[in-house]
């Protein structure tokens, strides 16, 4: 089976949550809720999960559960954000009044971050909303196939300060997998995060990331008690 064949077996196999409202919408791990979001005024965003063929830059590990030509596209947010500075993310953000819906709106937001040319881009599908508490956003995971891959970049430096590719064999290769560990008010959290060449991806991005290999069965077993710790001030959380 192609990839692409496989990633719309995945978004059809979850059809049935979407577009069901904000009770549908899939829930952090319990390990990873720091405040419960608040449904009547929680903002709508969608982020632009792109995967493609693989760039010129080799994936270094040799998964076999994956194509070992296959990639996924990433933004670093600029260090001088108010909010997830700092964090490796995929393309998207805020659904504006004129966006028709969450694909153009994740659509949008990649062209403004990446320069990618949405034209190259099929868009598969999308998964059921997934809460974002920490924000109070709930977000629609938009599935896409790089069909015609163009160049991207940083449009802007005042938004993000780096555009990559990750090859999915090196995110779903055990020695690139960890849990991210936060203590905030005595409390303990932990989440599934990918130390890779490019990025150190945890949080929301790290979480989905981890549920969408999950679902499509590409998951290799790694070691969930490898922990990184995640500080304050930290270059991996700033």
């Amino acid at each position: 089976m192609s990839v692409r064949s496989e990633l719309l077996e995945m978004i059809a196999a979850k059809s049935h949550l979407v577009g069901n409202g904000i009770q549908d919408a899939t829930k952090m791990p319990e390990t990873w809720v720091f405040n419960p979001l608040d449904p009547e005024t929680a903002r709508h965003a969608a982020v632009l999960i792109l995967f493609g063929r693989l760039d010129d830059v080799p994936a270094a590990s040799e998964v076999k559960s994956v194509h070992e030509d296959l990639d996924v596209l990433f933004v670093t947010r600029a260090d001088t954000l108010r909010k997830h500075a700092g964090q490796v993310a995929f393309p998207g953000g805020k659904v504006d009044d004129e966006d028709a819906d969450a694909i153009a709106a994740a659509l949008r937001e990649a062209r403004e971050e990446t320069g990618l040319d949405p034209d190259g881009v099929e868009i598969l599908g999308v998964l059921p909303d997934a809460e974002l508490p920490i924000t109070n956003f709930i977000v629609t995971p938009v599935i896409g196939w790089w069909h015609a891959p163009s160049e991207v970049f940083v449009v802007d430096t005042a938004e993000s300060s780096t555009v990559f590719r990750a090859p999915v064999a090196d995110l779903l290769d055990p020695a690139n997998r960890v849990s991210s560990v936060v203590e905030r008010d005595g409390q303990r959290f932990s989440a599934p995060a990918f130390d890779v060449d490019g990025g150190f991806i945890w949080g929301f991005t790290g979480i989905l990331l981890d549920r969408i290999f999950n679902d499509l069965g590409w998951t290799v077993p790694w070691d969930e008690g490898r922990e990184v710790p995640i500080h304050v001030g930290d270059r991996r959380s700033s």
